[in-house]
């Protein structure tokens, strides 16, 4: 069976400066990251080891640390990706121009306008209670883009949604920089969103089929 593996950043620590400086994303990938990598591949040998012995007392547990462990991987993964220097095209807005225009026309369907978008996810992410993530997700039922407010990495989540932009607002993302002060990450955050990256996920996401119909 594969195990989880830390992926490689897509840039160097400095890349993402003065947005996110160089200290920050060594110790949130290389630590935080990697431990939710290990936490998630540590469960599955404890699922294995409760199978192996019919021994299921500590069922509840291992399950919620899989999902905590494994959400956190996931949800990191796309985070590094999702962002790209502003020399290297990072920030602004998806434009026709840039060949994101499928992305820009769903925004402004699903929001009223990348304005409005931009906003909901701003405040969503800024005022997540305790440790969580602002996430523009896809959400296949009705084939429209959502934004969800996601508690630790795997609570508040409408199933079946697909992530396909997401801002980290743990405090390890932002502290050593910005101190208690979110909402100025959080807006930082835009100037670094690499909306090819988001636009891949999102036609990704909209070629799946749901297995699910009312």
């Amino acid at each position: 069976m594969a195990i989880y593996t830390l992926p490689e950043l897509p840039y160097d620590y400095a890349a993402l400066e003065p947005v996110i400086n160089p200290q920050i994303i060594e110790l949130h990938h290389d630590k935080h990251h990697a431990a939710y990598v290990k936490g998630a591949n540590d469960t599955l040998e404890q699922l294995e080891e409760a199978r192996d012995k019919d021994q299921w007392g500590s069922i509840n547990g291992l399950e919620k640390n899989l999902a905590f462990h494994l959400s956190g991987h996931i949800l990191h993964s796309i985070y590094w990706n999702n962002m790209n220097s502003p020399k290297d095209g990072g920030g602004g807005e998806p434009l026709a121009a840039d060949g994101v225009g499928d992305l820009a026309d769903a925004i402004t369907e699903s929001f009223g306008s990348f304005a409005k978008f931009k906003a909901q996810l701003t405040k969503a992410s800024a005022t997540t209670q305790g440790s969580g993530w602002g996430v523009l997700a896809y959400e296949p039922i009705s084939g429209r883009l959502i934004v969800e407010q996601v508690y630790d990495h795997q609570g508040n989540v409408g199933q079946g949604s697909v992530p396909v932009l997401v801002f980290d607002a743990w405090e390890h993302a932002f502290y050593l920089q910005y101190k208690n002060q979110k909402v100025d990450f959080i807006e930082a955050m835009w100037q670094v969103v690499n909306w090819q990256d988001v636009s891949k996920r999102y036609q990704a996401a909209k070629a799946s089929v749901p297995l699910i119909s009312f």
